[in-house]
């Protein structure tokens, strides 16, 4: 057996784990996740609107590459230089500045293959990731929020600058055509992962691709979900753990996971403070309601702080391979 068919073999014997969401807080948890003996598929969120992701969107008619480039670099088996070169966003020159130089790159790379989802797994094999990522769709898609007020928002990057209330999101088209890769690797997941990632931007735009959403539902993996550590002002005001469980039972119909994984240790008071500034505060875990729903709860210190609050990679993988391997063990 050669080593490249050793490390086929090796792969097809880990847990295949299939994560969905976008953001900063997908990235750093796939940084940890990606040093477990995992076969990790990461679905990724094609309804960015903003910034860089929001002109090429426009001008180049692709899906924004934002989040991918984010979550390519977390998987990314690079020297760290490369990763923080991908990362560098411009700051001066007419047309260039605001752009990160990943999503030129990816930009690039579609118009070399003539195709975003070529152009992904293209830059997937130069940068050597350990894993998967693929976009929810091999299109752009407009989301769009219902407020309490009956007033609808349009975009991603609008919806939590209005100051309102969410009632509900929703895409268009509604009707968008799943990546079929992203589907099948649904079907053949041993785990499911939802989260961290924000709650009506970044996590709810998959749920909402029907054929995603289905998949999800007739999995007979064990389905997971990390909740933020923090609110999030202009989406999750005040939201507790269970509020953000609700939410996304309301949008799908169902109740979706075994297992939430969440935060309950202390955040430094000067910390607070400065999250209180921009109107964001400590998700408050309502541990006797969620419990009460059916739902296993794995609460532990997870978060780490440095310039911002973030997810403690490290620990947060380690608890996410625990229960995925324990799994495995009673499928057996």
């Amino acid at each position: 057996m050669t080593h490249k068919d050793a490390d086929i073999e090796g792969t097809r014997n880990r847990p295949r784990i299939v994560v969905m969401g976008g953001g900063t807080g997908l990235s750093v948890m796939l940084r940890g996740l990606k040093e477990k003996p995992l076969d990790i598929t990461a679905i990724v969120t094609v309804a960015d609107d903003g910034g860089s992701s929001g002109i090429l969107r426009s001008e180049l008619h692709m899906p924004p590459p934002g989040d991918i480039r984010s979550v390519l670099t977390a998987l990314a088996d690079v020297e760290p230089s490369l990763s923080e070169m991908l990362k560098y966003r411009f700051h001066q020159g007419s047309g260039l500045a605001g752009h990160s130089l990943g999503n030129l790159i990816l930009a690039a790379m579609t118009d070399i293959t003539g195709d975003f989802v070529a152009g992904v797994r293209e830059l997937s094999r130069v940068l050597a990731v350990r894993g998967r990522v693929l976009p929810a769709a091999n299109q752009a898609v407009l989301l769009k929020a219902e407020m309490v007020d009956g007033t609808i928002v349009e975009g991603e990057s609008n919806i939590p600058k209005v100051g309102k209330r969410i009632k509900r999101v929703f895409i268009e088209p509604d009707d968008v055509r799943a990546l079929p890769e992203a589907v099948q690797a649904l079907k053949e997941a041993d785990a499911i992962l939802i989260g961290p990632g924000s709650l009506y931007t970044s996590i709810m735009p998959n749920l909402l691709v029907p054929e995603l959403a289905e998949a999800v539902l007739n999995s007979k993996a064990v389905k997971l979900f990390v909740c933020n550590v923090m609110t999030q002002p202009g989406e999750t005001d005040n939201y507790t753990v269970g509020d953000h469980l609700d939410a996304i039972q309301e949008h799908i119909g169902h109740q979706l996971f075994d297992y939430i994984i969440v935060n309950d240790g202390e955040i430094p008071p000067q910390v607070q403070d400065k999250y209180a500034e921009k109107g964001a505060r400590a998700v408050h875990l309502d541990l006797e309601e969620v419990k009460s729903r059916g739902y296993q709860v794995i609460a532990d210190s997870l978060v780490l702080f440095r310039t911002y609050l973030r997810h403690d990679a490290d620990k947060l993988s380690h608890h996410i391979y625990q229960l995925v391997e324990n799994w495995m063990l009673r499928k057996r």
